[in-house]
């Protein structure tokens, strides 16, 4: 029978306190969710207050980043490019930077000035020119009617019979009417708006050309008749039924692509969504410099007034507390700054190559070698690069995508996986079309580079990247 004991034990233990808790979920924050974290601590905790621009002119502490240049300006024969330097690593000056983040003062309206200002659904577009254009009560109710059948690819998605039957008992009209007043609403704006089928509604765009424009006749009877003959690239089947000209289909065929196939997706209410780098990555007299983007920055400091008020007494243990918290705030926006410019910094050593010469130059990385290089975990690595964009002369990239896999050749070395997708896009981009590279061809290519790749992983590849096989690419060449 086992008999209760008392035992003791030394031991380690990992303790997830508020403050570890904190900076972990700091860390992992994109830049936006960061900002509206930092709006809801101002608004609870006293001890935090935000930096005002004025408050920035007084101490001049703060110089806003230089904008990055154009790739073009960046050549193999600018000074060395191994270099690597942190700009203004500072975190503690440019804490308080003149930024555009929307929670940087209650008087800043920035974010405004860069809102999608249209914000109106099809509808409402539709109906405020329905408003101007003097219709009778009538044929008005009868025309808002089919507004509201329109979806948001502009197409009519209610028969006429269904339009006059949701108007019972308040207007008591047929199908004949809600025909009669449908080219009041198809004159709209867009072009194309209320079709009841892709053919209409090319009809109706192609109808407000100029007559006289070269192949309009042309295009009006594909539009009406022979759409699926387009779509399958039956051209010398088209020509042969229309008995036309080659010239004369290949401007008729001109002037039904240039239509759009839904129109309603031109005017959207979603507003505009804006990607905002983290990091700033330019080329230098000294190589490459990593710069942490000032207008996401926090512009949040401690509140000294009350802090000095506070000091030296034994109560106030509420604002003790918030005291404290404001404090560790600070700390875990620091580790975090610090911590994303190591991160970014080691990726721009490794992928030095990338920035000066493209994808194909691209070098095999996992978090596991940032990991080691900085000396972190590679779940540190993880929510660091989670959510975040870097700014490159090349454009803007999220941090994940500078990791990919690898495949190794015979002489030890490795190859991105990144690289590879860009060594198959070009090859098909400069291939002949009457002739193009079979996924085996293309394997044996990149194997005379010293890059053996199977036939089964170009496939993969080349599917990721949106290419058609080769027999749809040479059919499509010779349509």
């Amino acid at each position: 029978m086992l008999k209760p004991s008392l035992q003791l034990r030394l031991g380690q233990q990992l303790t997830m306190t508020p403050q570890l808790q904190q900076a972990i979920r700091l860390l992992q924050l994109p830049a936006l969710e960061l900002q509206a974290h930092i709006r809801e601590l101002l608004e609870s905790n006293v001890m935090l207050e935000p930096v005002e621009d004025n408050d920035l002119a007084a101490t001049g502490s703060f110089e806003a980043p230089s904008p990055a240049p154009d790739a073009a300006d960046f050549g193999p024969e600018d000074s060395d490019s191994g270099t690597v330097e942190v700009v203004e690593d500072n975190w503690a000056d440019r804490i308080g930077g003149p930024g555009e983040a929307p929670w940087s003062g209650p008087e800043d309206d920035r974010q405004q000035e860069f809102a999608d200002e249209s914000g109106r659904s099809l509808q409402e577009h539709l109906l405020s020119q329905l408003e101007l254009g003097r219709l009778a009560p009538r044929d008005l109710a009868i025309a808002r009617a089919i507004v509201d059948a329109v979806n948001d690819d502009g197409y009519l998605t209610e028969s006429l019979d269904e339009i006059s039957a949701g108007l019972r008992p308040d207007i008591e009209c047929e199908a004949a009417e809600v025909e009669r007043v449908l080219p009041v609403v198809q004159a709209l704006d867009p072009p194309g708006i209320a079709a009841r089928s892709v053919a209409e509604c090319l009809e109706l765009q192609l109808l407000q050309l100029d007559p006289l424009t070269p192949g309009y006749a042309t295009a009006l009877a594909i539009a009406r008749e022979h759409l699926a003959l387009l779509a399958d690239r039956e051209l010398t089947l088209l020509r042969r039924e229309l008995r036309v000209t080659d010239e004369e289909l290949a401007a008729a065929v001109a002037l039904v692509r240039s239509c759009h196939p839904r129109p309603g997706s031109v005017v959207s209410d979603v507003a505009a969504e804006y990607v905002v780098p983290d990091v700033l990555v330019r080329r230098t007299g000294h190589g490459w410099s990593v710069e942490i983007n000032g207008a996401t920055l926090p512009r949040v400091r401690l509140n000294q007034g009350y802090a000095d008020l506070i000091r030296g007494g034994s109560g106030h243990a509420g604002m003790r507390a918030q005291l404290q918290e404001a404090r560790w705030l600070l700390r875990s926006l620091e580790i975090r700054h610090e911590t994303l410019v190591k991160v970014a910094r080691s990726i721009v050593e490794r992928q030095t190559a990338f920035l000066e010469h493209g994808e194909e130059q691209m070098r095999p990385m996992i978090l596991k070698d940032i990991a080691e290089a900085i000396g972190m975990h590679e779940s540190t690595i993880s929510r660091v690069t989670s959510g975040k964009y870097m700014h490159t002369p090349r454009g803007v990239f999220e941090l994940r995508y500078f990791f990919s896999s690898h495949v190794g050749a015979a002489d030890g070395s490795e190859t991105s996986s990144t690289a590879i997708r860009a060594k198959i896009r070009k090859l098909v981009r400069d291939e002949d079309p009457s002739s193009p590279l079979p996924d085996s061809r293309i394997a044996e290519i990149l194997s005379a580079e010293g890059i053996p790749v199977a036939r089964r992983t170009i496939a993969k590849y080349r599917e990721a990247l949106g290419i058609a096989p080769s027999n749809e690419r040479r059919r499509a060449a010779t349509k």
